[in-house]
């Protein structure tokens, strides 16, 4: 007799499908969702390529310079707690009080969804080899120069960038010849389009090679990105709200002393993010808008005072994405002040002219404080919540999806910033096997 699959086990069968665990529904941990983002890419957006784990995760990896890790903290630490003694009688300002306060209402969620995840047995065995490349893809390879990755924000700045072109390589369809075999893939003549302040689409609903000075990037089917600066961001407003955004998820590049000292990418002061066309760039029929924030409430009062009143957002939930290393434990302590191990991702709705109450029962009302749980891959890489996010979506199905600041892109979606292929670069892909 075959026993039953445990829930458990079930589970584990569609998380290795999809890269999304998500625990009990039945419990308190319903809120609690693990991802594994490489899965969650390879299964929703690519078909001929793989993302590749091995250069995904990056950072925070157990095993991966664990040592090093392990020092850094302990000197982080204990440098901290001398601070701490020097100042003994340091008291909070308002500010930090209320930063606090939103802290230790998050934290027994957060404390809960760690536990449930430690309980997953099967899960955490899993979350060890994350990093491990799929025997069944093949690497396409590492460029020979270290330094070799372009610099699209240089580039897009220069006088010359108007007449940058970017060539799309389409791969022709294989058809039987009359021995019942298939030819090889050949590909057609390129398709050549300026790459800078123009909507360059893949048409196709396969991935596609590109080719821009010597180096190669992949695209995933039906993606498009728009590369350019803030001031062009209106280009992307459509004629008429019926080809608007039913999903806008947005990374700005905030203020933020760590990322300017790593020279990762350039920041912006908050008052720009007031521009962003939030409302034009909305569906007839409503959008909702997922903003990641980092925990400074300083920009957590920015924008619940003035962005989202400005882009005509309601607040409608926050999501907390909780960084795990491989062994299960968390990148950093918990209640260390400056230095959480989450970040948050505010959800609002902006109301589109076609969104009445009656629309609204059409999808699923927001969960608030929901818990998404992964690895953290490069710097400020954001998971892809994108496929989390589609059942709370107005509008007609298949939604309209754009991402603005992205640095990569996905299947089906509008990529907007001054670097969307950031993480297309073709280092970061292994080619899929003819015979999967």
């Amino acid at each position: 007799m075959v026993e039953p699959e445990s829930s458990e086990d079930s589970e584990m069968s569609k998380f290795l499908n999809s890269g999304i665990y998500r625990f009990d529904s039945s419990s308190s941990s319903s809120n609690v969702v693990f991802m594994d983002p490489v899965r969650v890419l390879n299964s929703s957006s690519y078909t001929l390529f793989r993302v590749s784990p091995s250069l995904y995760y990056s950072r925070f990896f157990f095993g991966y310079s664990k040592e090093k890790d392990e020092e850094e903290t302990r000197v982080s630490l204990n440098s901290k707690k001398r601070k701490r003694k020097q100042k003994k009688s340091y008291t909070l300002n308002e500010r930090e009080r209320s930063a606090d306060q939103r802290h230790q209402e998050a934290r027994p969620l957060l404390l809960r969804a760690h536990e449930v995840l430690l309980e997953a047995k099967d899960l955490l065995l899993s979350i060890r080899n994350l990093k491990i490349d799929d025997d069944s893809s093949s690497s396409l390879g590492i460029d020979e120069e270290e330094d070799s990755k372009q610099s699209f924000i240089e580039l897009g700045s220069v006088f010359q960038a108007p007449f940058y072109e970017i060539s799309l390589y389409y791969p022709l369809k294989t058809k039987p010849t009359e021995d019942a075999g298939y030819s090889l893939a050949q590909y057609v003549e390129p398709k050549v389009v300026p790459i800078f302040n123009n909507l360059v689409m893949n048409e196709s609903f396969d991935d596609v090679e590109a080719e821009f000075l010597n180096k190669r990037y992949i695209l995933p089917g039906e993606s498009c990105f728009y590369m350019s600066d803030l001031e062009q961001i209106h280009d992307l407003i459509p004629a008429k709200t019926d080809n608007g955004f039913n999903l806008i998820v947005i990374d700005p590049p905030w203020e933020n002393g760590s990322a300017s000292q790593k020279s990762v990418y350039p920041t912006l002061p908050n008052r720009y993010f007031l521009s962003l066309p939030i409302k034009q760039l909305t569906h007839t029929e409503g959008a909702l808008v997922a903003l990641w924030v980092t925990n400074r409430e300083k920009l957590r009062i920015f924008v619940e005072k003035e962005l989202f009143p400005m882009w005509g957002v309601s607040y409608a939930a926050v999501f907390y994405w909780l960084k795990l290393r491989a062994d299960g434990s968390l990148i950093g302590e918990l209640d260390l002040f400056h230095h959480r191990p989450y970040e948050c991702l505010l959800l609002g709705y902006c109301h589109g002219e076609g969104m009445d109450s009656k629309l609204r029962s059409t999808f699923k009302p927001l969960q608030e404080n929901q818990v998404i749980i992964s690895v953290p891959g490069e710097y400020s890489r954001k998971p892809p919540v994108g496929k989390l996010l589609l059942d709370y979506v107005p509008g007609p199905k298949p939604s309209r999806c754009i991402e603005l600041f992205a640095r990569e892109l996905f299947a089906g979606w509008t990529s907007w910033g001054n670097e969307p292929l950031h993480f297309q670069e073709s280092t970061y892909f292994m080619k899929k096997r003819t015979d999967e």
